[in-house]
């Protein structure tokens, strides 16, 4: 067990400071799309009609997944910034691999769709932001570098 007085120093903190800013923006992208009336204008592009041109069927469709999207974002951003906020903290190395794990798991297969859409359809999706999300995941954990040992990792 790490002492609670524990404060994460230098690589550490630029560590939690990425995925509580990446559980930031996730909480914002999930708010945005679960507040939304319609879908966002990539959609429109990618189906080549405006969202009154739909049926309401395919309207209660689309919105119901776009809230499927946002309850992902916020549910990854609450988890993160819960693991940051406190097991991070204290140095847990548990916490200190799940919040990178928790970040790839949402963000690689966002990154995939966002690329098939990208690829087959004429919208451009913000595909740009997941690779983002990506590397802050990669690049906080290799920092971390949790699997070394708690002594050496918060002196």
């Amino acid at each position: 067990m790490v002492s609670p007085r524990l404060r994460l120093q230098g690589r550490h903190r630029v560590a939690a400071f990425l995925y509580a800013g990446m559980a930031v923006v996730s909480l914002v992208l999930g708010a945005i799309y679960l507040f939304r009336d319609s879908f966002m204008p990539y959609h429109a592009a990618a189906l080549g009609k405006d969202w009154d041109e739909l049926g309401p069927a395919t309207q209660t469709l689309l919105k119901a997944l776009m809230e499927v999207a946002a309850g992902g974002w916020l549910a990854l951003g609450a988890l993160v910034l819960l693991l940051v906020a406190f097991p991070i903290r204290r140095g847990e190395r548990w916490a200190r691999l799940a919040a990178p794990a928790a970040l790839l798991l949402f963000y690689v297969p966002t990154l995939l769709a966002t690329l098939s859409v990208l690829q087959e359809t004429p919208a451009s999706p913000p595909w740009r932001f997941n690779v983002v999300a990506c590397l802050c995941a990669v690049v906080g954990l290799l920092l971390d570098a949790p699997w070394r040992s708690h002594q050496t990792n918060f002196r």
